[in-house]
C-alpha cells in the first residue's frame, strides 16, 4: 500500500472516533519528515498543471492530533505548541534571521531568505525568495523562485475544508506591501501585485488594458501589474464601493528595474 492509500486509510478510521495506534502514527510522522525535507509537496506542477495532494493535508491534520503540547524552551522566551521548529542542516544556504518563526514540516530551497516572518507547516517557499518582515507565509502555500514577499504580506494558508486549494504565487512574481492573498488564489509568473490589495477566490481581478474589461476570479494571468481598485455594487440599502483589483498592464523593463532581487543578499 502506497503512502497515500495508507494516510486516507489511518485519516477515515481516525474520523469515525477509532484509535489510531503507534505504527500508525509513525507512518504519519514519517511522511510529515518527508514534508520538511523536500520530498514531496503539498500542492506541485505536473504536466503543467497545478495539482494539490489533498492526502498530505490529511497528513498534517494527523500529525497535529497525534502530537503532544510541550514546553519550546527559546531562552529567555518559553512557548507552548505541539509542532517543533524547523531546523535546516547541511548544504542550504537559506537564511532565517533572529525573530523568524519557521515550523517543521515547512520545506526552504536553497538560497531563500526569512526575515522576521512566520512559514507555517506545509508551506514550500522555493530558491531564491525574500519573505520579508512580519510577512506571514500560511500552512500549505506554494511560493516559486525569485519571488520578494514585501513586508506585511499575508499569504493565506488552507488545512481545511480539506478539499480546498493552497495559495499559489508563481516564480518571479513580486507582491507589495500589506497585500492579502488568500482562499486558493493563483498569482501567475512574473505577476506584480501592488501595496495593499487583497485577493480573495471571490474578488473581481478586472483587465482594464483593452477598450473592454476583461474579468478574472481565482487567478492573476502571468506578468500582470494589479492594483487596487473599487467599483459600484448596489445593494437593498443602496450603492456602495467594493473591493476589486485591477490589472494595469503587463510587466516590462522598466517595471523590472524596480521590482528585481539583488542577488547580493543570496549566497
Amino acid at each position: 500500500m502506497n503512502s497515500e492509500c495508507k494516510v486516507n486509510e489511518i485519516y477515515n478510521k481516525s474520523s469515525t472516533g477509532q484509535q489510531v495506534s503507534n505504527e500508525e502514527i509513525k507512518t504519519i510522522e514519517n511522511i510529515i519528515r518527508d514534508l520538511d525535507n523536500g520530498l514531496i509537496q503539498v500542492v506541485e506542477r505536473v504536466d503543467n498543471e497545478w495539482k494539490t495532494n489533498v492526502w498530505i493535508k490529511k497528513a498534517i491534520l494527523l500529525y497535529f492530533k497525534s502530537r503532544k503540547i510541550d514546553n519550546i524552551e527559546l531562552p529567555p522566551f518559553t512557548y507552548r505548541d505541539c509542532i517543533p521548529l524547523k531546523n535546516i542542516e547541511g548544504n542550504n544556504n537559506s537564511r532565517i534571521v533572529p525573530g523568524a518563526i519557521v515550523r517543521y514540516g515547512s520545506f526552504l530551497e536553497n538560497k531563500t531568505v526569512a526575515m522576521p516572518s512566520f512559514i507555517n507547516i506545509g508551506a514550500y517557499v522555493s530558491e531564491g525568495t525574500m519573505v520579508d518582515t512580519w510577512a506571514t507565509v500560511g500552512s500549505c502555500a506554494y511560493i516559486g523562485k525569485n519571488v520578494h514577499l514585501s513586508g506585511g504580506v499575508g499569504i493565506g494558508g488552507v488545512l481545511e475544508p480539506i478539499s480546498n486549494n493552497p495559495v499559489i504565487i508563481e516564480d518571479n512574481c513580486f507582491i507589495g506591501s500589506r497585500s492579502i492573498i488568500v482562499e486558493g488564489v493563483r498569482v501567475g509568473q512574473g505577476s506584480v501585485i501592488g501595496a495593499g490589495v487583497t485577493l480573495t477566490a471571490s474578488t473581481p481581478i478586472i483587465d482594464v488594458t483593452g477598450t473592454e474589461e476583461k474579468k478574472y476570479k481565482g487567478i492573476v494571468p502571468p506578468h500582470s501589474i494589479v492594483i487596487p481598485g473599487s467599483r459600484n455594487k448596489s445593494f437593498p440599502a443602496g450603492e456602495y464601493q467594493v473591493p476589486c483589483a485591477l490589472i494595469i498592464g503587463s510587466r516590462n523593463n522598466s517595471t523590472n528595474q524596480k521590482v528585481t532581487l539583488d542577488q547580493t543578499f543570496r549566497r
